[in-house]
């Protein structure tokens, strides 16, 4: 009973001070009000953890944990590279909107100041592009012409900017507006064959009529 208990307490203390580094940022953020928020005194949130520094290495770690198992989470047999790109980024994005602790690990590990994230989660993300977009060249689902250096740097950038918008307006992040990009990009970026066998969350299947129709209308 002491064990669950205390594991409760420290994951209400994880989640009290990602609101609490979400809404102030790293050097804001005041140990007093994470505890209060958390229904415990400063002394049993000294206890579990040391220091804000630690806290806040503790929300980082526990964010990776659930944005890394969010990006697996999409993997599916006969997938291929794109369908897990646009699929990962839905899925992250769907974490970023939803879990506060998640996205307070994702800005503490992309932040700079006095507080030295361990961890570059965007930076992961990044890898994850290059990664996947590396294999979409290779199995030839890149249309002709298209650069891979080119796409990986634009899907890289267009991505962080849903994540920084969304942090004012959460509809940035919902899989409307990620479905929006993907049908905008994925016609430049994917040969006729890959968009065929694409299918997004949140609209319809990208089916071979739909393909002809996108060509048609870009002529």
């Amino acid at each position: 009973m002491k064990q669950e208990r205390a594991a409760r307490t420290r994951q209400l203390l994880i989640r009290s001070a990602a609101e609490a580094f979400e809404r102030h940022g790293f050097t804001r953020a005041r140990l007093a009000d994470i505890s209060s928020s958390a229904g415990v005194t400063t002394g049993a949130l000294h206890f579990h953890f040391a220091n804000k520094a630690a806290l806040a290495s503790t929300v980082e770690a526990q964010a990776a944990a659930i944005l890394r198992c969010a990006a697996r989470s999409v993997r599916q047999p006969g997938a291929n590279a794109l369908q897990l790109l646009t699929g990962a980024s839905q899925a992250l994005a769907d974490r970023l909107s939803h879990d506060v602790v998640a996205r307070a690990g994702f800005r503490l590990s992309c932040a700079d100041g006095p507080h030295r994230p361990g961890l570059d989660l965007r930076g992961e993300w990044f890898e994850c592009i290059r990664h996947l977009l590396t294999e979409a060249d290779d199995h030839n689902l890149l249309a002709e012409g298209v650069s891979r250096q080119d796409a990986i740097a634009s899907i890289a950038a267009a991505t962080t900017g849903f994540e920084v918008l969304g942090r004012t307006d959460p509809t940035w992040l919902s899989p409307a507006s990620l479905s929006r990009f993907w049908r905008l990009v994925l016609p430049v970026l994917a040969t006729t064959e890959a968009l065929a066998a694409l299918d997004l969350p949140a609209g319809e299947p990208l089916t071979q009529a739909r393909v002809v129709e996108i060509l048609e209308n870009q002529n």
